[in-house]
This record gives structure tokens, C-alpha cells and sequence, in this order.
């Protein structure tokens, strides 16, 4: 009586286990977040189906709630109005309770109504794969004629997959802890270069800073599953990529900054600002460690704590780092400096009403003001700045 149709070792079990969850990770990060969500690649109708009747029968998510709940946190990322933000709500809650912060949001009809778009509406879609728990039913079934008595941890395994590692992991530690290859707004991190349990979800700075990217992978120690799938695809002509996440190209310095120049600088201005912060690390250590020895009542922050909150925008911070930021730009001219330049860099790319003339006119200015700042660090990245290319 305890036994299924198909008698495994126990090992051959956790495989099954495994197989089972990735084949849903699977479906999440191909289906739901780079098609549905973020239209980065376009899929046949035959993965499109599979995919859908997975989830159903998996997580009994609704495409539709998931999709608009995604672009809602990409829309308000790291703010009160963020569903599962861990710098709003706290780490342990998202990381702990994502699932209920996930179908909590998913009865705010204003985020479905807004946000909602484009998702599938077909007979299947109203009638079979709307919210119910008639799929996940049908695959404890299944794991129970196929298992035997087994099959019940193997089901509950996968229905607390999706819950922990995406709306937990993924949407709590993925913007806590980890790397940065681009300094884009939000929190955004990646959480390790190798994640084949989450299908490449794991590299989540890079998804943040390239959302339209059918491919999450950067460098070359990444690996993201999920885009060696959707390759696989292409290949049997069911998937069609439309973007990825643009690498910088690099040419001989220009001597005057002109309009292609400025096209790549803006195109890669995360690449831009990343290398600009990482340029100037010594420099910002060397004048907070000089500001902690003279005034070490005043700064109580380790160097690396107040590097880090130097360079986080100052909206939004608590009150009591907020003062410890405007103290040591108070107290320092170079990294007032710095700061500022830092800025009007940005600037370069978020003034959508400015002519490209005048964006070429500033970002002469600012590489002339960087070339005579007498700071090393500063000059060798204005030389770099030079050499984008398109």
C-alpha cells in the first residue's frame, strides 16, 4: 500500500525531488519573469502551454498576479509602496514570509489593473489556471500513484520551493547581501556566481540593472541556467531572445568627447558608475580613515560602513545616517568633491529634457574638471571615460 508505481533508493528519490523543483524554477524564471513579465524573449506556443500547466499544477500561481506583482517591484523598488522590499520590511519578513507578502498584493486589484497587462487571457487561463487549488491537488496524486507513500515529502517539497527560494531568497537576500556588478538604484545583489538551484535567478543586481534581458549572466564566472535553456530552445526554433545586457566596448581614447561617446557612456551607465565608484575605493577610504582619526566622536562608522553610505543616495536613509553623511561631506572637501561629481555623472543620463548638445557640453565640462582635479584615481577614470565605445 505504500509503495507507487516506480520503486527508487532513497537517493533516487532526492533526485526525483530535485528534478521535479527545477523543472518549476525552471518555469518561473523563463515563463513567468523573463516572457511574461519582462517580454525579453518571445516563446512558442508549445513551452508557452507546458510552462503554464507546470505552475498550475506546482505553485497555482496565477500569470497574471505574478507578472504584475513583479513589474510592480521593478516600478517601486526599495520604497513603502515595494511588496517584498527587505529595506522596507525588514530581511527576516521578506525571507520568511514572502509567499504571504506575494498573495497579500495579489488582491490589490489596482496593482492587477495597472500592472497586469499583456498576460494570457484564454478559456484556460479563466476557467482552469485561475486561483484554485484543483493543480497542486492533481500533483500530490500523481506523486502518490507514482511514489507511494514517498511521493507526499516529495510534494511537499515542491510546494515549498517556489515560496522559500524565489519569494524568499531571491526577493529577500537578493537585495540584502552579496555583489554588485552594476550600481544601479535599487538594492539589488547577486547572490552567488554558480545558482543552478534557482535557475539564474540568483544574479540579481544584473537583472535589475538589464530587466529587458533575456539573459541574467555578466561575466565570465556567471552562469545562468535559465539563458542555456532558452538557447536550447532557439535551437529547436520554440524561443526567440529579443535583448541582453549590453557589453562595454572599449576603443583608443578619444581626445574631444563627441555624440557616439556619450551614446555609450549612457547606454553602459551602469558599467560607468560601477567603475567610477570602484576607481575612487582608495581614494573615499583614505579621507574617511583621515576624518575617523580627527573627529572620532563625530564618526563612530567603520570606513567601509561610511564608504558605503556615502555612496547610497541620501533619499530615504534614516536620520541618524543621514547626519553621518552630511557631517563627512561637511568635514571634507575632496569627498564633497567627489560626491558632486558623482552626481552631475548621473545627471548625464536622467535629464530626459536636456538636448544631446548640451549633455555633450556637460560631460566635457565634467571629463576637464576630473582632468585638473589633481586626484589620481579621478584622472585615470576620466582617461577611461574616453574610451567607451558604441
Amino acid at each position: 500500500m505504500l509503495n507507487g508505481l516506480i520503486d527508487l533508493p532513497w537517493w533516487g528519490y532526492v533526485l526525483v525531488a530535485l528534478g521535479l523543483t527545477h523543472v518549476t524554477i525552471a518555469s518561473v524564471t523563463i515563463f513567468l519573469h523573463r516572457h511574461q513579465a519582462h517580454r525579453a524573449l518571445e516563446l512558442h506556443a508549445i513551452p508557452s502551454h507546458f510552462f503554464r500547466f507546470w505552475l498550475w499544477m506546482t505553485t497555482g500561481m496565477v500569470t497574471k498576479e505574478w507578472a504584475a506583482i513583479h513589474r510592480k517591484h521593478h516600478a517601486k523598488c526599495e520604497t513603502p509602496d515595494d511588496p517584498h522590499s527587505p529595506q522596507t520590511r525588514g530581511l527576516k519578513k521578506v525571507l520568511w514570509q514572502g509567499a504571504e507578502l506575494y498573495q497579500a498584493e495579489a488582491l490589490n486589484q489596482e496593482t492587477l489593473d495597472r500592472y497586469g497587462h499583456g498576460t494570457p487571457d484564454d478559456w484556460l487561463e479563466r476557467h482552469l489556471y485561475r486561483r484554485n487549488t484543483l493543480g497542486i491537488g492533481l500533483m500530490l496524486v500523481i506523486d502518490l500513484v507514482l511514489f507511494g507513500a514517498i511521493g507526499l515529502t516529495i510534494w511537499a517539497v515542491q510546494m515549498i520551493w517556489i515560496p522559500f527560494f524565489a519569494a524568499g531568497v531571491i526577493n529577500g537576500v537578493g537585495h540584502f547581501w552579496g555583489y554588485r556588478n552594476f550600481d544601479c538604484a535599487d538594492a539589488s545583489r547577486n547572490l552567488l556566481p554558480w545558482g543552478i538551484l534557482i535557475g539564474g535567478e540568483e544574479l540579481h543586481n544584473n537583472h535589475h540593472s538589464f530587466a529587458t534581458s533575456a539573459k541574467l549572466s555578466a561575466r565570465w564566472y556567471e552562469f545562468d541556467i535559465g539563458w542555456m535553456y532558452i538557447r536550447l530552445l532557439q535551437f529547436v526554433r520554440l524561443a526567440t531572445p529579443k535583448k541582453v545586457i549590453p557589453l562595454p566596448k572599449f576603443g583608443a581614447a578619444r581626445q574631444v568627447p563627441d555624440g557616439e561617446m556619450l551614446g555609450a557612456i549612457i547606454t553602459h551607465r551602469y558599467d560607468v558608475m560601477t567603475r567610477y565608484l570602484r576607481s575612487l575605493r582608495q581614494t573615499y577610504h583614505e579621507e574617511i580613515e583621515a576624518l575617523r582619526q580627527k573627529h572620532a566622536q563625530t564618526f563612530k562608522l567603520r570606513s567601509t560602513e561610511l564608504v558605503r553610505l556615502l555612496q547610497r543616495e541620501s533619499a530615504g536613509l534614516p536620520d541618524d545616517m543621514q547626519a553621518q553623511r552630511n557631517a563627512a561631506l561637511a568635514h571634507s572637501d575632496r569627498l564633497a568633491m567627489l560626491e558632486r561629481m558623482r552626481s552631475e555623472l548621473a545627471a548625464l543620463w536622467a535629464r530626459s529634457s536636456v538636448s544631446s548638445e548640451q549633455l555633450l557640453a556637460q560631460l566635457r565640462d565634467w571629463i576637464e574638471r576630473a582632468e585638473q582635479s589633481g586626484i589620481a584615481q579621478l584622472q585615470e577614470f576620466s582617461h577611461r571615460l574616453r574610451c567607451y565605445a558604441a
